[in-house]
């Protein structure tokens, strides 16, 4: 007889941490606010440490999908804060280029792309999640190399829709499972 998993599902906190973090990051590229020590604070605790912890807690269930997902994003969030910060406080350390900030992104969105493609054996919800993260990185790459500030502005407006996509996937994954049936659907 199989054993009954009794493990809590990680999916929710990591897709909130990063649902709310890429929320509060892509206002910034939008050109709604500036950035301060909310987004850096999101993105050290809940954007990463908070996907760190979910990534682990795949692994325990056996999730090979969410290990790598979670976590990468989760160091993702650590090293972009890093990025920001470590010029500011080492002397002698320079901020990244315009065009080392483009190759950051554009792998980030290469390796999301090829998340994505996994993601076809998934719910139609986790695939706009992860489609429209890559498509993020890659605007988001683009205008750091052309330094359009239109590009990255339309990136910032993207990326809320992304952002909210995880969110969205959270709460159905929450409240799907509370009620022990379908209140958001997922397809």
């Amino acid at each position: 007889m199989a054993e009954k998993d009794i493990l809590a599902n990680p999916a929710p906190l990591g897709l909130m941490g990063f649902g709310m973090t890429t929320v509060l990051l892509n206002l910034h590229n939008a050109g709604i606010y500036t950035l301060g020590s909310m987004i850096l604070a999101m993105g050290i605790f809940y954007g990463g440490l908070a996907q760190i912890i979910a990534g682990i807690l795949e692994y325990r269930k056996g999730n090979t999908f969410g290990v790598t997902a979670f976590s990468s994003y989760g160091l993702f969030w650590l090293t972009l804060v890093g990025l920001v910060v470590i010029p500011n406080i080492v002397p002698g350390v320079n901020a990244p280029s315009s065009t080392a900030m483009g190759s950051y992104l554009f792998m980030w969105g290469l390796f999301t792309f090829w998340m994505y493609l996994s993601t076809l054996k998934h719910n139609k919800a986790l695939q706009f999640v992860f489609i429209s993260l890559a498509i993020l990185f890659w605007l988001l790459a683009l205008g750091e190399f052309t330094g359009n500030a239109t590009i990255t502005i339309i990136a910032g407006y993207e990326g809320i829709i992304c952002g909210f996509s995880a969110i969205y996937l959270a709460m159905a994954e929450v409240m799907n499972e509370t009620y022990g049936k379908t209140i958001l659907p997922i397809g």
